[in-house]
């Protein structure tokens, strides 16, 4: 996302995400799962939305943990649609929660979500898109493609003239291998 590179250093929001964020291997499973959730909440909105909104999705979704957004009930999506600390979008608070419990699963498959992606890379992002559509909602091929990008799965997050593309390949992504 080249143009990233230009909007995104000396913002307030974008800067620290693009900087020491994007591109980076993210290896943890609320992390993964935070940035998965992040991801399907910005279709169809700017990211700087999201940004905005972040620290409000990490309370509404208790900080991302799998087993608890996994395990909400009636109560809890309706506490989510009220909670304008969030984008309260239906689908989109379905396919968090349906996903969590995706996530769950792969533990047993797989071992985790790092694990599953891992098991599954490389592919491309066609191949990809065929995959999350066969486990997750609400995964797109702008959804799939940006969630992969921004956790290192797929090069592209950075131009190669980019001062943050040098870290990020020092972090050795997986798609660098």
């Amino acid at each position: 996302m080249s143009e990233y590179c230009d909007l995104a250093p000396g913002h307030p929001l974008h800067g620290p995400y693009h900087d020491s964020e994007y591109g980076f291997p993210i290896r943890g499973e609320s992390d993964l799962f935070e940035r998965l959730a992040l991801e399907i909440n910005q279709a169809g909105l700017s990211w700087l939305t999201v940004l905005k909104k972040r620290e409000g999705f990490k309370r509404a979704f208790d900080g991302f943990d799998v087993d608890r957004v996994a395990a909400y009930d009636d109560d809890d999506r309706a506490r989510l649609l009220a909670d304008a600390d969030i984008i309260r979008h239906r689908l989109k608070i379905e396919a968090v929660i349906h996903n969590a419990r995706v996530i769950q699963a792969m533990r047993e498959s797989h071992g985790g979500f790092q694990a599953w992606l891992d098991a599954h890379h490389p592919r491309e992002h066609a191949d990809w898109v065929k995959l999350f559509k066969r486990h997750f909602r609400f995964t797109g091929p702008e959804i799939v493609k940006e969630f992969l990008m921004s956790a290192g799965y797929l090069a592209g997050a950075h131009r190669d003239d980019c001062p943050v593309q040098a870290r990020v390949l020092a972090a050795a992504p997986p798609w660098t291998r």
